[in-house]
């Protein structure tokens, strides 16, 4: 019940109802509207397993549990979605190994630890990376274009993580299965 306030000379109680005009996801949907969602927005395509297929769905809407797709992916780098503006890789960086040095002159970067540890260099120049800081799970680090930078797994478990590029910096569907392959390619 509620209390109606001071609108008339007697304070009423009302019942008043209560529509919920917007199908809420709490409720469930019907099992059409999830296969139409899932066509549409193109969303990952999982195996019985539950496993993600890492591919590039990019050009379309797509939606995708990043979490754990980063955390599935083995891979040094694999391109998840390539769009004109906006590139999502996620990377798996082995025991003692890192990203390598590297600065993008026209390219913004965001990267997000979803397991494991690490270190992260920036610098001006690759003489003189002055910002040195530990990373762990759910640290984000940003990497302003002309930036120098290295990610160097420092823990016992892959550094898992996945990384935004505005725009783009790898061709579309792009997988590099070792860093070897990765150098190799570049």
């Amino acid at each position: 019940m509620y209390y109606t306030g001071y609108r008339s000379p007697y304070p009423y109680y009302i019942n008043p109802p209560l529509h919920n005009y917007v199908r809420q996801p709490v409720y469930g949907a019907i099992p059409q509207e999830i296969d139409f969602l899932n066509r549409f927005y193109h969303r990952q395509s999982s195996n019985m397993d539950g496993k993600i297929e890492l591919r590039d769905y990019g050009g379309k809407p797509f939606v995708v549990d990043i979490n754990e797709a980063t955390k599935q992916n083995n891979t040094f780098r694999t391109a998840i979605w390539t769009g004109n503006n906006l590139q999502v890789v996620v990377m798996s960086i082995n025991v003692g190994e890192d990203i390598g040095l590297e600065v993008h002159p026209s390219v913004d970067q965001f990267l997000r630890i979803e397991e494991g540890q690490g270190v992260i260099r920036m610098g001006p120049s690759k003489d003189n990376l002055n910002i040195e800081k530990r990373v762990y799970d759910n640290y984000a680090i940003m990497v302003p274009a002309g930036t120098w930078h290295n990610l160097i797994n420092t823990g016992n478990t892959p550094l898992k993580l996945y990384t935004i590029y505005a725009p783009p910096q790898h061709p579309f569907g792009t997988v590099h299965k070792t860093k070897a392959d990765a150098m190799a390619g570049e």
